[in-house]
């Protein structure tokens, strides 16, 4: 493939935004739910797995429960005292539909990363991260950007995460990584969200064979799958004994390099990368895919 991709470019901007993200948090937390909100939080897709991470996060840390559902699956008859709602694009039909379905019996936040989108006509508040937009149809620093702002404003030390971003942009990619048939990708807590996000990336850029799940869930069942030429990899702190038993089976054993599993999830985009280009695809615009799912409901 003789052009740079935009993905290529969004990937490396990464730390950049999620420091301008750090500072816009301080900016809008009046805007972001107060400690002790009963909070859901919607998307589909990748954004429905940042708002999983999120969730957990939030609700770990002690800052009131917090549920993230995608779109299309929010139990109506559940009550919040607030709704976030993440759309890139803000045209996506479930996240507009369920809008139009909750608002006025609680508020909404919609974050987006373009402010004149439909999805603003459709919540009370609107957050547009437009400097996180992208070209590509596959995402990546719109949906980390967001994540990153709001762990800042849990008190993460988003500044270091990006300090780890950066290292592990600056690190060369094993480009036999490129070659590998199957991933599965593993997370605890929080993290789980970004093993789904992990698995999507490749699964939608290159077409390879993904799979992704709660940690201590992968050796009832799924380990069965491991085997020489494959992969498993895991955000986060691995369960005692898990990396001896995928090790056994002749597969490789991935676990970060203690970095931040959010910068970590930066390898993962740059294998999905590598791995379109070693089959010569296109990884801006991959088969199948749109920006926006917008549906005929007619």
């Amino acid at each position: 493939m003789s052009f740079q991709p935009h993905t290529a470019t969004e990937i490396a901007s990464q730390p950049g935004c999620w420091r301008r993200a750090h500072q816009i948090a301080r900016e809008v937390s009046s805007r972001l739910p107060l400690p002790g909100e009963r909070v859901a939080v919607v998307g589909c897709g990748t954004s429905y797995f940042m708002a999983l991470a999120y969730a957990l996060l939030r609700e770990g840390g002690g800052h009131g429960l917090t549920d993230a559902f995608p779109a299309s699956e929010f139990p109506a008859t559940r009550g919040y005292d607030r709704m976030i709602a993440i759309s890139r694009s803000g045209t996506t039909t479930e996240i507009l539909d369920l809008l139009d379905q909750v608002r006025g019996s609680l508020p909404i936040l919609a974050i987006t990363a373009d402010p004149a989108a439909p999805v603003a006509d459709h919540a009370d508040e609107t957050l547009a991260l437009d400097f996180a937009d992208e070209q590509s149809v596959v995402q990546t620093r719109f949906a980390t950007t967001t994540l990153a702002m709001l762990r800042s404003s849990l008190g993460h030390d988003v500044m270091r995460v990006a300090d780890d971003a950066d290292q592990v942009l600056a690190r060369d990619l094993d480009p036999t990584l490129s070659q590998v048939q199957q991933f599965t990708f593993l997370g605890r807590s929080w993290t789980t969200g970004l093993a789904h996000e992990a698995a999507l990336k490749i699964r939608e850029s290159a077409g390879t064979w993904t799979e992704s799940y709660h940690a201590m869930e992968y050796r009832h069942g799924p380990i069965s799958v491991a085997q020489p030429g494959r992969v498993t990899w895991m955000f986060g702190v691995a369960p005692t004994g898990l990396p001896e038993q995928v090790t056994a089976t002749g597969a490789r054993f991935i676990n970060g390099n203690g970095l931040d599993p959010m910068a970590e999830l930066i390898t993962a985009q740059r294998v999905a990368l590598a791995q379109a280009q070693a089959r010569d695809l296109d990884p801006d615009r991959p088969r199948n895919l749109t920006r926006a799912v917008v549906l005929d409901v007619h």
